[in-house]
């Protein structure tokens, strides 16, 4: 069972729609996902336009923002962050679990890289670029992890 944490500010914009949507993607597959925020309040809603995003997409997605803690670098196999600055934090505060946190366009090899715009306060428009940026990286991230599930079954 892979177990991945999706990592944002908040963790009521970027992450929740990354770990519903992902979640919905990988259905019946070994992967465990969650999502949480370097400066979340535990407790808070998806944001409504996220909601409605999600909604969209034919999704529906129960969500409670967490902060990240121990705990939960602890759970995970690999943590993607939005941007280089919530790696960077994560990499100050949990030293130890730099071989697995990666911002998430870094780990699937987007040219460039770059950050995951926030679009937290603007408009139902931005959170449907931003989940259509986060869409884009999950397409390479379920494809590189049923390669890697494929390249293991044929090792054992």
């Amino acid at each position: 069972m892979k177990r991945i944490l999706f990592v944002c500010t908040g963790n009521t914009c970027r992450s929740p729609m990354a770990e519903a949507m992902f979640r919905a993607r990988m259905a019946g597959q070994e992967v465990e996902v969650r999502s949480a925020g370097v400066g979340a309040l535990d407790g808070q809603p998806a944001s409504q336009y996220a909601v409605e995003v999600m909604a969209e997409r034919g999704i529906e997605h129960v969500h409670q923002s967490s902060r990240l803690d121990h705990e939960l670098v602890e759970w995970s196999d690999l943590i993607l962050t939005m941007t280089a600055s919530h790696k960077q934090s994560i990499l100050t505060y949990f030293p130890a679990a730099a071989n697995k946190v990666y911002t998430l366009r870094e780990f699937v090899g987007v040219e460039g890289f770059g950050d995951i715009a926030d679009p937290f306060g603007g408009t139902l428009e931005d959170y449907r670029r931003c989940a259509e940026e986060i869409e884009e990286s999950l397409d390479r991230l379920s494809a590189r992890l049923l390669q890697e599930r494929f390249r293991e079954s044929r090792c054992e």
